[in-house]
């Protein structure tokens, strides 16, 4: 078999950056000191008149985001999702989005696939902080072709922003003529009858791995890809709950408050149904290589086969 095309989404960030660059005067990229881990860097060489780097100061560089896009401009606020969702949270919040602006936060680096940069920079509480923000929309996406896209609809669209990057290079799955992306909209990627797969951002492609595997076992997973946390789409979730008639979520994250917490939240309200989480479960990470900790915590394709395999029995 050919070997599969590996980008990590940081690098979709950057070059979808400079790509919109050339089509529209009035975005403007600002970073906290970390153009080259962000791949800002890219814009920059291309429009250093329309990069500003604030320094290591994310709080001021969200406020400064926000009054440039009280100007008209469309600013991407750029650093880790460590700082610019846990450091500049009040900031997001108050200067963000409760003014409802026109802001996109680019945050990088997200979850335990950091790696050697240990428990203090592997966000997984980021998507639950930003959930709680009235407006935010929350874009994870899987692989570099929706990373890109999601650049882009996030530029098209008007208001607040999260989109979640990582740093680990993962498959390109979404490489079809077929893909579309919208903002709020599932993708059904594999369909099947005795469980559902809902996956997020990395471990979109460890559940289509999951998926083959408990296949040869007899057991058919459904996989839909929710690239867009918030809003949530709720029909591709019921709809598929409904033929299944169970569920297991699976993401890069904390179990608490992020896409398991929003599809329970889905299903509470619609289609009441035995649910699964797969992710951090209320711990920190660790520093280590990042395929070593996916393994270790389960967020594997091996990890979610066995996960979803014990749920059905």
């Amino acid at each position: 078999m050919p070997e599969v095309k590996k980008i990590a989404t940081r690098d979709s960030y950057g070059n979808a950056l400079a790509e919109l660059g050339r089509e529209h005067d009035d975005l403007v990229v600002l970073d906290a000191d970390l153009a080259a881990a962000t791949k800002t860097g890219v814009f920059k060489k291309e429009f250093p008149e329309r990069h500003i780097d604030c320094g290591i100061a994310e709080c001021n560089m969200m406020g400064i985001a926000a009054g440039i896009a009280a100007t008209g401009k469309v600013p991407f606020a750029s650093s880790f999702a460590m700082f610019a969702a846990g450091r500049a949270f009040e900031q997001v919040r108050n200067s963000i989005g409760y003014p409802h602006l026109n802001v996109k936060i680019g945050a990088t680096h997200a979850g335990i696939s950091v790696g050697e940069d240990g428990a203090s920079h592997q966000c997984n509480e980021d998507i639950a902080l930003m959930r709680t923000i009235p407006g935010m929309t929350i874009i994870n996406p899987a692989d570099d072709v929706e990373a890109k896209a999601a650049v882009r609809a996030a530029y098209e669209m008007n208001g607040p922003v999260y989109l979640r990057f990582g740093r680990l290079a993962v498959p390109v799955i979404n490489d079809n003529p077929d893909y579309k992306f919208e903002i709020g909209k599932g993708v059904l990627l594999r369909e099947g009858k005795d469980v559902t797969i809902v996956a997020t951002g990395l471990c979109v492609g460890g559940a289509l791995e999951a998926a083959e595997k408990l296949a040869a076992e007899g057991i058919s997973a459904e996989v839909i890809n929710i690239h867009t946390i918030k809003p949530l789409d709720t029909e591709i979730i019921v709809n598929s709950v409904k033929k299944t008639g169970k569920i297991v979520t699976a993401e890069e994250h904390s179990v608490i408050g992020g896409l398991g917490s929003a599809v329970c939240d889905c299903l509470c309200e619609h289609a009441p149904a035995p649910v699964c989480k797969i992710g951090m479960y209320d711990v920190f990470g660790e520093s280590g290589p990042a395929a070593k900790l996916l393994e270790k915590y389960g967020l594997d394709g091996q990890g979610i086969y066995e996960k979803v395999k014990g749920f059905v029995k």
